[in-house]
């Protein structure tokens, strides 16, 4: 009786803030809502008004595109966790460093980029520099690159995160297996490829999934240096949700999309599981 009152708060917050919405969105997705009137039965009548939304299928498009970022800031997360794990001079200043823009709040993280980004400012002045820009028009308004911006600034704030998982995993891999390929004449990148990424295969599980499940709910970047635009270039499944219900205040509509996201983070999910073969460590 003791455990469970100590858990009981923890509970009671995971039903109200969690396990209810779940259950309540799931049965708005059948209903038509708009908060002032109560539910009423549709079936998947908002299911086919979804799937015959263009704007949907847009925004599905960038969600899964965005999906991109998460094998590269997961190969850079982990370079960088084998460079900040050496017994160096002053390490814990570049630890803290790399971690600094996961504890800062994205809209503080938004309005610099976007100055970043604008007509004039750095960015461009260093694009144009290196022959790689044509104009001087900010990134964020150009359809061919504010979804590319986007993503770039969801790297560089989320690497500090994954570089923390990384070393925790590092902790785990077998420095015995490490020096004992050593010994046999092993490369450096020989003993990287079979013996660390083995062990850290549990967490490469975990930051793939945390990572993928992100990309597809990819929303406070875009409200915050984008709003969608320009053009829908950058406009998210999920801010279609957001869209649908606090604009337009159909809930139904919402709570669908939301099916959606969801069904697909779990297949993505599979598939990590898979890739990962169930995150089982060989070293």
């Amino acid at each position: 009786m003791i455990a469970y009152a100590f858990m009981l708060p923890f509970l009671i917050l995971l039903v109200m803030f969690h396990t209810w919405p779940v259950l309540f969105g799931t049965f708005l997705a059948f209903n038509s809502y708009n908060i002032i009137s109560p539910p009423q039965w549709v079936g998947l009548d908002n299911f086919r008004e979804l799937f015959q939304d263009e704007q949907f299928w847009s925004g599905l498009r960038n969600s899964l595109k965005y999906i991109l970022v998460v094998p590269v800031i997961q190969v850079i997360s982990i370079l960088v966790a084998l460079l900040v794990n050496r017994p160096l001079k002053g390490i814990g200043f570049f630890r803290t460093a790399y971690y600094v823009p996961v504890v800062t709040s994205f809209a503080v993280v938004g309005l610099i980029w976007s100055w970043m980004y604008q007509q004039g400012g750095p960015v461009n002045t260093v694009l144009r520099t290196l022959g790689l820009a044509s104009d001087d028009r900010s990134l964020l308004n150009n359809p061919a690159t504010a979804l590319l911006a986007v993503m770039f600034v969801t790297l560089w704030k989320g690497i500090g995160y994954y570089m923390v998982l990384y070393l925790a995993g590092l902790q785990n891999v077998s420095q015995e297996l490490d020096d004992a390929a050593t010994i046999d004449g092993a490369t450096r990148w020989q003993v990287f490829w079979n013996v660390t990424v083995p062990g850290l295969r549990p967490t490469i599980l975990v930051c793939s999934l945390l990572s993928t499940i992100s990309a597809i709910k990819v929303f406070e970047e875009i409200v915050v240096m984008t709003q969608g635009g320009p053009a829908g270039s950058t406009y998210s499944v999920l801010f279609y949700s957001y869209s649908r219900a606090f604009q337009d205040f159909k809930y139904g509509l919402a709570a669908a999309s939301s099916i959606i996201v969801a069904l697909i983070s779990i297949v993505f999910g599979l598939i990590n599981f898979r890739l990962t073969r169930g995150g089982r460590s060989d070293a």
